[in-house]
């Protein structure tokens, strides 16, 4: 047989563009148009349909960027449809972009009840099936102007609504009744899922001739000029190819509905309150017509917001929770970073979530849902396992630019040893459409094949693209058993994860550690203020619900203020979703984080406040909010510094406190030629002319800590090949500049109980002020620093080389650290040429160590290098940035942050000093406090202290091993008490804890975290 192939398609190809598919709606007809724009900020339906509308054509322009209009659509079903199936289709400007990214709209009947979205891919509105003929039609369309932002990543006005101006950025296309004549849109169907399935198939392969000659049979059935009415035939000469059923070795997918929607990205909160709204109306209508659909929706905050502002699909997602065709997922309140959260937070992000899920739609849901988040924290499978999740996914991993993930299905092992069985979908997307291409991707692409027969695919438009479509419900009927072909199963994800664990359980590898993203490295840094706001937010609620618990134990008439704090900790959990943290949105979502994390700090501070007052007077003391007793130097206002020292989790009296410096020397400076010369009885600073740090030297061990001159500003072009926010490619390190002149060096504070030396710069258009500070008594030396930041597409790092030939660093993560080589043997180790540490990170030799601490800083660096014929290791940390997208003016400002270098430093003494240095002494009128609770060995680190979510009263205290080793302790308490449980997450007992004569005994593993719940007699 002559090979033909190329004609077929080609025969093909234009009969479906300009014949088939313009047939799909088979008659139209225009209906009538009114708007009404609305003024400022969207409006409840309710406000628009009283609204003055006007009248208004298609072709018209409408929308400044960032406005609302509403529609009324208005006519009558023509008598002669009859019988026939009859749709609005509307199209109100789309541009040819994906949906999500441009014009979205809502349509509700005359009463103001939504029916559902409508999106570049999903335009209809269903109105009668079969339709009488003469049905009125009475629509009011709410039309959102969200301008397209990102545009190979050039900057933008377009991010914020101060400065997107006030030009309508859309034009009205059309908006009609129409025929849908279902069997030319059947055919459209059958031919597409064929075809793909035959350009997948290898040109040997008899099952991709069968395909070609059935189709040539169909066009050969088919009257181009009478499409509608030669249809079914056409489709008829399809029949048996689509019939032929699946091998029984194909591979198998579980298919779950999904519309994976950032919860701000590339628009405001605001608009994703109507995104979730749009799309969960659109899935309730289409699983009305597809009752096998599942779709699985994470993000509790999202199902808040719906519940809140759309009353009527609140109702229709609690019916099809109940109906099961839809399953909540994910565990969390957003689908949050997973790096830069802190430990506590997380734990929040799941507590938050799963009480949502459960008290609200009775579901405990089992899995973590994180398909596109940066990269996941070793913490994670202790914390899903502590909250009875089983298993977890992600997508992300496959966008690694280095290395290829070895598994598709694996337990993932934390750093305490935890395991949760895991999977990433080898189709590589959370937006299936069942192409073709993705369905036999995934099947090539799977890297368990052999062992394992399954995976999952999440199918659907995301970020207010709508999720499913009925065409996508359309081709995985088709696909549920077709040669050739994966076969497709829709299905809970649930029942995937229960599936392939059985199958491959026993069986499947284990990942240990990180699941490091080699991409979005400069999220660890971009929009310096969103993460100095979370960072000081996770500490400042910390504060709070100690000081609270203290006062309510105290005098239980003291109201503990759950409610204040609930919605506080739900404020910082939003925050943390994967696109606001990172600092990857747009200049609108960041101006408001920051407005936010203002109010958030200041309503704490009145909350922290009120607590301690309740307290009752007694003269000034220092309350210690960190779980580590503290000897340093206060601020007790107007510019008075006392030296106190001060229990872990209580308060000291200022009463006495050392003015002098204490027992040793104080702090002393002395200024030699061009150098000044800091010491305490701890370390010896010297600081030169250009202000940097030529000498540290750690006065209890005898050497010197610096390999050469430290706190070495240094500025790299920052030039990313994709994505502007989100990538710090390695080609940054190419150039440098050293800033190593400077305007002024001057001693600010000579003694006794501090001394300082202030360094100015100056360098391109912005200024840096730094504060070096030596404390009596403190074995830290604190930089801190003022920056008003100018700069274009620079990275700005903190350099110290250290005299110290480390292996490996070790970095704060939440509830323990993880290490990672300073040297890059492997492909895998030098992708993390950078990395994110929480409150410190530390590198050590035998014997000796040093910690770099800092107070809203997440990014760094370790490298070796040579000095003096000696290696040595450099620690930088990552700054500031000022990529242009899509904020083009990121990180433009001031900034205040501290880091501190601290010498001779064990992984006890980072862990202390990390979070002394975050959370600062307070100084308050009250008595003097014994602590709640004390721990009586050092690795066991006091996470939180609050009372119990189900406002019973009891004590809630969760801790965990901090250094890596096993610990055997005792927690005692300052009150009496009655009972006492180990608990889950959740703070559902598990088991009575082991109460000893002093307190309870706790034997604790690795990194383990307990959560007690004590109740007070």
């Amino acid at each position: 047989m002559h090979d033909d192939r190329l004609l077929v398609e080609g025969r093909l190809e234009r009969a479906l563009r300009q014949f088939i598919r313009p047939a799909q709606y088979a008659h139209r007809a225009p209906l009538t148009l009114s708007v009404w724009h609305a003024p400022g900020e969207p409006v409840p339906v309710a406000t628009a349909l009283e609204a003055a509308f006007e009248p208004f054509e298609t072709g018209m322009e409408w929308g400044k960027p960032w406005s609302t209009s509403w529609f009324r659509l208005e006519g009558v079903v023509p008598k002669e449809w009859r019988g026939r199936r009859v749709e609005v289709v509307v199209d109100p400007g789309f541009s040819g972009g994906g949906p999500g990214f441009q014009a979205e709209g809502l349509v509700y009947d005359a009463a103001g009840v939504p029916v559902k979205g409508v999106h570049p891919r999903n335009r209809h509105i269903p109105v009668a099936s079969p339709a009488e003929g003469g049905e009125p039609v009475h629509l009011h369309l709410e039309a959102a102007a969200n301008p397209a932002v990102l545009h190979d990543f050039v900057p933008t006005p377009l991010g914020d609504v101060l400065t997107a101006g006030n030009t309508p950025i859309y034009r009205f296309a059309s908006a009609d009744l129409a025929v849908l004549d279902e069997d030319v849109w059947g055919l459209v169907l059958d031919v597409e899922v064929l075809t793909e399935l035959m350009a997948q198939l290898e040109a040997d392969r008899p099952r991709r001739h069968e395909i070609l000659r059935a189709v040539e049979d169909m066009l050969d059935a088919l009257d181009l000029h009478d499409v509608s009415g030669t249809a079914a035939a056409a489709r008829a000469e399809l029949t048996e190819v689509l019939a032929r059923p699946a091998h029984a070795s194909a591979h198998r997918v579980s298919a779950v509905g999904h519309a994976h929607i950032d919860s701000a990205w590339l628009w405001p909160l605001r608009e994703t309150v109507r995104k979730a709204s749009r799309t969960f109306a659109n899935v309730t209508a289409l699983a009305e017509e597809y009752p096998e659909l599942v779709f699985a929706c994470s993000q509790a905050q999202q199902y808040a917001w719906v519940k809140e502002h759309q009353p009527h699909i609140w109702e229709r997602i609690k019916k099809a929770v109940a109906d099961g065709t839809w399953a909540p997922v994910g565990s969390m309140w957003v689908e949050s970073d997973a790096n830069l959260p802190g430990g506590e937070a997380l734990a929040r992000q799941i507590t938050h979530g799963t009480r949502f899920f459960r008290e609200e739609l009775g579901v405990e849901t089992r899995e973590i849902w994180l398909p596109d988040s940066f990269g996941y924290t070793a913490a994670f499978p202790q914390l899903a396992k502590l909250a009875g999740v089983r298993w977890f996914l992600t997508q992300k991993l496959s966008w690694n630019q280095s290395n290829k993930m070895p598994h598709h299905t694996f337990w993932w092992e934390g750093i305490d040893g935890t395991r949760v069985f895991t999977h990433f979908p080898p189709v590589d997307t959370y937006n299936s459409q069942f192409h073709g291409a993705e369905l036999a991707h995934a099947e090539r692409n799977f890297a368990d094949k052999g062992r394992a027969t399954r995976s999952l695919v999440p199918f659907g438009w995301g970020d207010g693209g709508g999720g499913p479509t009925r065409e996508m419900m359309e081709r995985a009927r088709r696909l549920r058993s077709l040669e050739g072909s994966p076969r497709v199963e829709i299905e809970k994800p649930s029942a995937f994860f229960a599936a392939a664990e059985e199958e491959y359980g026993r069986r499947a590898p284990v990942w240990s550690g990180e699941l490091y993203l080699e991409l979005h490295r400069a999220t660890y840094t971009t929009q310096a203020a969103t993460k100095r706001g979370n960072r000081r937010a996770e500490h400042a609620l910390r504060e709070a619900e100690l000081w609270c618990t203290a006062a309510a134990v105290r005098d239980p008439a003291h109201g503990y203020p759950y409610d204040t704090l609930d919605r506080l900790w739900k404020t910082v959990l939003l925050h943390q979703f994967h696109d606001i943290l990172p600092g990857s949105s747009i200049a609108w979502v960041h101006r408001e984080a920051r407005e936010t994390y203002e109010r958030v700090l200041a309503e704490l501070d009145e909350v922290t406040s009120a607590a301690v007052r309740s307290l009752g007077a007694g003269g000034p003391v220092v309350l210690n909010a960190s779980p580590y007793a503290r000897d340093e130097v206060v601020d007790t206002g107007e510019g008075a510094l006392a030296r106190v020292e001060v229990p872990a989790l209580g308060s000291r009296s200022l009463n006495g406190a050392d003015g002098t410096g204490g027992a040793g020397a104080g702090a002393v400076a002395h200024t030699t030629g061009e150098t000044i010369l800091l010491t305490n009885e701890h370390l010896s600073v010297t600081i030169n002319a250009d202000g940097l740090l030529t000498s540290v030297k750690d006065l209890a061990a005898g050497r010197e800590v610096l390999a050469a001159p430290g706190n070495l500003l240094q500025l790299h072009p920052d030039h990313p090949t994709h994505y502007d926010a989100w990538d710090l490619d390695k080609h940054y390190r190419h150039r440098h500049t050293d800033l190593t002149g400077a305007d002024s060096v001057e001693l600010v504070e000579d003694g006794p109980l501090r001394v300082a030396v202030r360094v100015v710069r100056a360098f391109g258009k912005s200024r840096i002020v730094q504060e070096i500070r030596l404390d009596a008594g403190s074995r830290r030396l604190d930089v801190v620093t003022d920056v008003d930041w100018r700069e274009s597409e620079k990275v700005l790092k903190a350099a110290f080389p250290l005299d110290v030939h480390a292996e490996r660093s070790a970095a704060e993560i939440q509830f323990g650290h993880v290490h990672r080589p300073t040297h890059a043997n492997t492909g895998w180790d030098a992708a993390r040429y950078e990395i994110c540490a929480h409150r410190w990170l530390r590198v050590a030799e035998e014997g000796y160590g040093v910690a770099l601490l800092n107070d809203s800083t997440y990014g760094h660096d370790v490298t070796r290098a040579e000095h003096d014929g000696a290696l040595g290791t450099t620690v930088r940390l990552t700054l500031l940035r000022a990529p242009h997208s899509p904020d083009p003016e990121t990180d433009q400002g001031t900034h205040r942050f501290t880091y501190a270098l601290l010498p001779g430093a064990t992984t006890g003494d980072a862990v202390a000093g990390g979070l002394a240095l975050n959370l600062p002494l307070r100084v308050a009128d009250a008595p003097e406090l014994a602590p709640l609770v004390r721990v009586d060995h050092p690795a066991v680190t006091v996470e939180s202290v609050k009372l119990a979510d189900d406002r019973s009263g009891d004590v809630v205290v969760r801790l965990y091993e901090s250094r890596g080793g096993r610990a055997a302790a005792t927690l005692a308490t300052s009150f009496p008490v009655a009972h006492a449980d180990v608990t889950d997450l959740h703070e559902r007992p598990l088991h009575a804890a082991d109460t000893g004569e002093s307190g309870l005994r706790l034997a604790l593993r690795p990194f383990q975290i307990v959560t007690l719940r004590l109740r007070p007699a």
